[in-house]
């Protein structure tokens, strides 16, 4: 851990963004289960700085009540209007009271790729090159359209910035770009923002001004390359976001396989910053994985599945399935084709087969619910037998009841449980009962109408119908037979 924690880091998050052309500020927008602006303020707080600043403007109320859900502890500052970056980074340090003791590090809200690693590399060459600026810069393959990073031959210091359009043809084939994120000495950085103009063509105030007030007051301006350039992107657009979204995606499985995990086909495999693993756990093709999704050694999800805030354990097998807000437990085994809804959780070497829904139910160890089942609101025991085709009857129309079946049981296929309603340990239910009442341990339940046989009744009500003709000709069959 790096001892040059910031006194601050300034995330600029008031931009409307209006070629994102959505109601949704742009900040907001998400990839990998994280807002953009989240996915800034969580490698800011990899900082551990003494004041985390967030600048809202556009949609404030909405971005403020976004990062107090899901980022308690952050400050925010409002820009009324949106009056420059130097504008901006002035609001926060409004909101401090005072220049802050050290180093200020200013970040943008729409970086979403940037980590914590690269601001921490930026917090260190600031420090180690004792510059009043280090401006983070890239070395990227085409430098089109950025603003070129002109550097003293002899140190190495940043001599200045120059923008594409107003660039040499020599400094135009220079590689290395601003980012548009810094690291700045504090009280230097308050004194400079009282020197910016705004007699600009946008009449705005330009942070990137105080670089050369401070070089032309004699203090070291330097800056620190990125490892990965695709780290500086800014999201603007829809198509942006998207590649963004690719990349960050592509980092997760990296990390996932580099660290024991197999992933068949990274290219159709989707997976949330929040998703965790454990060495040999087996990802196959169309799965995607979200939210707070834990996957144990050895189990295998997929193909085509997507898990939502959901723990498998050890060994379990998650075929064609989707599930959110559910346990699996090891040596479990979902699916193809089954639907686990908020608060199910399936025990130790249980199973919810084929076209199997179920919803806030608890499914003891071994216990099996093979296929075509709906378990909602239900306890199930150890080793019992659901029957194919049964549905535990949870609603009134009114409010929902529960259902107990113990431990050992087997209930026969097409049973309909009316809850509330419990099944003792041991018992059995017959196939077609609707079952209403309690049924006591080791008993047997049939809750079915008698069969009754009415012969030659299609011959009567259906003549000559196909029923009709083999009807006939099956009863003149049997009659040659016999």
């Amino acid at each position: 851990m790096s001892a040059n924690l910031p006194a601050a880091v300034v995330v600029l998050a008031a931009g409307e963004g209006t070629r994102m052309k959505s109601k949704t500020p742009k900040v907001l927008h998400e990839i990998a289960g994280r807002s953009l602006v989240g996915h800034v303020v969580s490698a800011a707080r990899e900082l551990e700085p003494e004041h985390l600043v967030v600048v809202v403007g556009h949609a404030r109320e909405q971005v403020r009540g976004h990062l107090e859900e899901h980022y308690a502890g952050t400050r925010t500052a409002v820009q009324e209007e949106q009056n420059g970056t130097g504008h901006a980074v002035r609001m926060a340090l409004e909101e401090l009271g005072a220049a802050p003791e050290g180093t200020v590090v200013v970040v943008c809200g729409d970086t979403p790729l940037l980590s914590g690693d690269t601001l921490r590399a930026l917090a260190d060459t600031h420090a180690a090159d004792g510059n009043a600026v280090t401006v983070l810069s890239a070395e990227v393959p085409d430098s089109t359209g950025y603003g070129r990073i002109v550097r003293d031959a002899a140190t190495g210091a940043v001599t200045e910035i120059v923008e594409h359009k107003d660039a040499s043809d020599e400094q135009r084939a220079i590689r290395e770009i601003n980012s548009g994120v810094f690291a700045f000495d504090g009280k230097l950085l308050a004194e400079a923002l009282g020197q910016v103009r705004t007699d600009n063509s946008q009449g705005e105030e330009y942070l990137t001004d105080v670089l050369s007030i401070l070089r032309e007051a004699g203090h070291r301006v330097g800056a620190s390359v990125a490892a990965d350039h695709r780290e500086i992107l800014g999201i603007n657009n829809r198509v942006q976001l998207a590649e963004a979204r690719g990349l960050l995606n592509q980092r997760l499985l990296e990390r996932a396989m580099l660290a024991g995990v197999t992933v068949v086909d990274p290219a159709s495999v989707f997976v949330d910053v929040t998703v965790t693993f454990e060495p040999d756990a087996v990802i196959l093709p169309g799965t995607q994985l979200l939210g707070a999704t834990h996957v144990a050694e050895d189990a295998v999800v997929g193909p085509n599945t997507r898990l939502k805030d959901t723990t498998v354990g050890a060994g379990a097998r998650v075929d064609n399935t989707v599930a959110d807000s559910a346990t699996v437990g090891a040596g479990a085994s979902v699916g193809p084709y089954a639907y686990l809804r908020p608060g199910t959780s399936l025990g130790a070497k249980a199973k919810a087969g084929t076209y199997v829904e179920m919803k806030n139910a608890t499914i003891g160890e071994g216990t099996k619910v093979p296929h075509l089942s709906y378990v909602g609101d239900a306890t199930i025991g150890e080793y019992t037998n659901i029957g194919a085709a049964s549905v535990f009857v949870n609603y009134d129309g009114e409010a929902k009841h529960h259902t107990t079946i113990g431990s050992h049981c087997k209930t026969g296929s097409d049973n309909m449980f009316v809850a509330p309603v419990t099944i003792g340990d041991g018992a059995y239910t017959a196939a077609g009962s609707v079952i209403t009442k309690d049924v006591p341990a080791g008993a047997l339940a049939v809750a079915r109408g008698q069969q009754r046989n009415i012969e030659g009744w299609v011959a009567r009500k259906r003549p000559g119908s196909a029923a009709a003709q083999a009807a006939q000709a099956g009863s003149e069959g049997s009659a040659v037979e016999s």
